[in-house]
């Protein structure tokens, strides 16, 4: 499992995990595992909502593994049609298929001696599981329309939002396969589980806006503003928390964010219903409304408060409304649900 000499290298290695703010048992937690993990060469399955940081999770590991002088290959399962996403993981041979007019090298051997992070794997298919399946027991690919096999010294980790036992009593994801990924799992808590981390997030972001911005200088967030973030849910996550971050650096011109600053949907945020401008079930018959009508009044409803969270990047509310992006952009479209010019990024 390990080179030569591993065990006495590991131990002088400097562990580093600074890109993951946080002082509550949960992260405490997290850290401590990665540590231990980044020492071994194991596959590492990683769970947890969208926007907590699956990703920075999986460089934490490799950054402090025996292969951080090699490639960290990432390649979102979930963003590639399914015909072109075994090209981009195995590469093809010129001529392979329509539109391959010269061989590519895939992301396997891109990653050869590195670490190679499947990102949302759980919306691999049925059929090209079956071939990851087969690379990582020979720890050989073939490239698409090849006729050689080429052999791989791959770490893989993977993260997926998704619950793969409920996926595997469906039948969309193989067991075998996810006994061979999930050999140490690795789960990312939500913020609303480590909410006494949001200061430290807050200093945290705004340290790396400092960075890249010139002239900045960190806003103070008042007993008040910090009191309401708590209260909210944050649906988002972490990646919420930092896109509203830069926002207010840009949005709040006094040195310190008060309550007024922060978006009407978290102030009025209440932890047992969605902010949203529904009507009770009795009004609904007091007004004559029809069912068709109320029900589709509250899927308009769940739409534009998943866009509002996730600042209108549909991909963002479709994995927060657990539905197919092509789906929800139908709704909208149908819906006629248009961004208002609130939001200073998408």
């Amino acid at each position: 499992m390990f080179p030569k000499n591993m065990e006495l290298k590991s131990s002088t290695r400097t562990f580093s995990c600074k890109e993951i703010a946080g002082v509550s048992d949960a992260v405490k937690q997290v850290v401590n595992t990665i540590r231990k993990v980044s020492l071994s060469d194991a596959s590492v399955l990683i769970t947890g909502e969208s926007g907590t940081g699956k990703e920075l999770v999986a460089r934490a590991i490799h950054n402090n593994s025996y292969r951080s002088k090699e490639p960290m290959i990432v390649i979102n399962c979930g963003a590639i049609p399914g015909e072109l996403l075994e090209s981009e993981l195995f590469g093809h041979e010129k001529g392979s298929f329509t539109g391959a007019h010269r061989s590519r090298v895939g992301r396997f051997e891109l990653a050869d001696k590195g670490t190679l992070f499947l990102d949302e794997i759980g919306d691999m298919s049925p059929d090209l599981q079956v071939k990851l399946l087969r690379a990582l027991q020979e720890r050989k690919i073939e490239k698409v329309g090849g006729i050689t096999t080429t052999n791989i010294d791959v770490r893989i980790l993977s993260a997926t939002n998704k619950d793969l036992s409920v996926s595997i009593a469906q039948g969309t994801f193989r067991e075998d396969l996810f006994y061979r990924l999930n050999v140490i799992p690795l789960k990312v808590p939500p913020l609303r589980e480590r909410i006494d981390d949001l200061p430290v997030l807050i200093e945290h972001f705004q340290e790396k806006i400092v960075q890249r911005m010139y002239g900045y200088s960190k806003k103070i967030f008042s007993d008040e503003a910090i009191a309401i973030l708590r209260n909210y849910s944050w649906p988002g996550n972490i990646r919420e928390l930092e896109n509203l971050v830069e926002r207010l650096s840009v949005m709040v011109e006094t040195d310190t964010v008060m309550p007024p600053d922060l978006p009407e949907y978290i102030v009025n945020h209440n932890t047992t219903t969605l902010p949203m401008e529904s009507v009770s079930v009795s009004s609904i018959f007091k007004n004559g409304i029809g069912f068709n009508e109320a029900v589709e009044e509250y899927q308009k409803s769940l739409i534009l408060y998943a866009l509002e969270q996730t600042h209108w990047v549909k991909a963002r509310a479709a994995d927060l409304l657990k539905m197919n992006r092509t789906t929800l952009v139908e709704k909208i479209k149908k819906m006629n649900i248009e961004q208002e010019q609130e939001f200073p990024f998408s």
